[in-house]
């Protein structure tokens, strides 16, 4: 039964994530949004979605660890995997507003967050700043990234598909999509606890590992869909955002809505591959700004050791 449900729980996070991120990113595109804000806000949002789901459904199923471990390893994985597959199936050209002023948030994000866990427990006052957070970040972006057409191409690529569903069928689409993620998330976080606490596996290392990789495959999809669109400013927009969406709005409504009074399983190990990936990108995308092959491959060469490292942890 395990097995079952981590299957129809994966297909469900799979198409409730699909849909919600079409309906979100055309529903965007017809308000004439840049692709970069898009990936920053609208797609970022709607691919942490199955994070949110099985954050909240594990928090309230007494596994807190595990949605603590979901949220670092889906930003391991979103920038180390996402990004570095995206630039290993397409050299990725950067923009500018993502070293200057992405990258930093997320690294401060990152940093708050490893303050706040250093007592081992998150209240309701660490819950709100964390959504207060979320909601200036919203709004800045909006504000100094601004409006483009829907064709906007900031790295000459193909233009974003033509926009010809009606409002309504796009704000249905989105509403079974997030229905769909919810059951979905139930299912899946069912039966992959199931089938790891049966192999003797800590609730931390099944977040870190099982849940945020499968949390993370609407980001992975989403960006491999933009590799072969050439926006390259989608990719980036849609892995640093998911990931600072992780911290500030899935961490910070999940905390909100149960505080937890004792997190346990986190290593400092985890932490500092989270803090560094973050840094790392960075440095590989400085200079001239792209993101290539080689540097693609590297990041997920750290991955792979990341994930080797947690299999063999005492």
């Amino acid at each position: 039964m395990d097995i079952f449900f981590l299957l129809i729980g994966l297909v469900g996070l799979y198409f409730g994530a699909e849909w919600l991120v079409s309906g979100s990113s055309q529903l965007a595109l017809k308000a004439g949004i840049s692709p970069l804000v898009i990936g920053l806000t609208v797609v970022a949002l709607g691919t942490s979605a199955p994070e949110l789901a099985v954050c909240l459904s594990l928090n309230f199923n007494e596994s807190p660890n595990a949605a603590i471990g979901n949220i670092v390893g889906s930003n391991i994985c979103n920038i180390l995997l996402v990004l570095g597959f995206s630039g290993l199936v397409m050299p990725l050209a950067i923009h500018r507003q993502v070293l200057r002023k992405e990258i930093p948030i997320l690294l401060l994000v990152s940093l708050m967050f490893v303050f706040m866990l250093a007592d081992k427990r998150l209240s309701l006052l660490e819950g709100c700043l964390l959504v207060a957070g979320i909601v200036v970040y919203i709004a800045s972006n909006f504000r100094f990234l601004g409006k483009g057409s829907s064709a906007d191409n900031l790295n000459g690529g193909e233009p974003i598909d033509k926009i010809n569903r009606s409002f309504r069928y796009l704000f249905f689409l989105i509403i079974f999509g997030l229905g769909l993620l919810v059951v979905g998330a139930d299912y899946f976080q069912k039966g992959g606890i199931g089938i790891a606490r049966s192999l003797g596996v800590s609730d931390a290392v099944i977040g870190l590992t099982v849940l945020a990789f499968v949390t993370s495959l609407p980001e992975l999809a989403t960006s491999i869909i933009a590799c072969l669109k050439k926006q390259g400013d989608l990719i980036a927009g849609n892995a640093i955002g998911s990931s600072v969406f992780n911290v500030l709005a899935i961490l910070g409504i999940t905390v909100v809505a149960k505080p937890m009074p004792q997190v346990e399983g986190i290593h400092t190990q985890d932490l500092i591959f989270m803090v560094g990936s973050v840094i790392l990108a960075g440095a590989l995308m400085m200079g001239k700004l792209k993101l290539g092959r080689c540097k693609g491959s590297a990041m997920i060469v750290v991955y792979i050791l990341y994930v080797v490292l947690i299999v063999r942890r005492p």
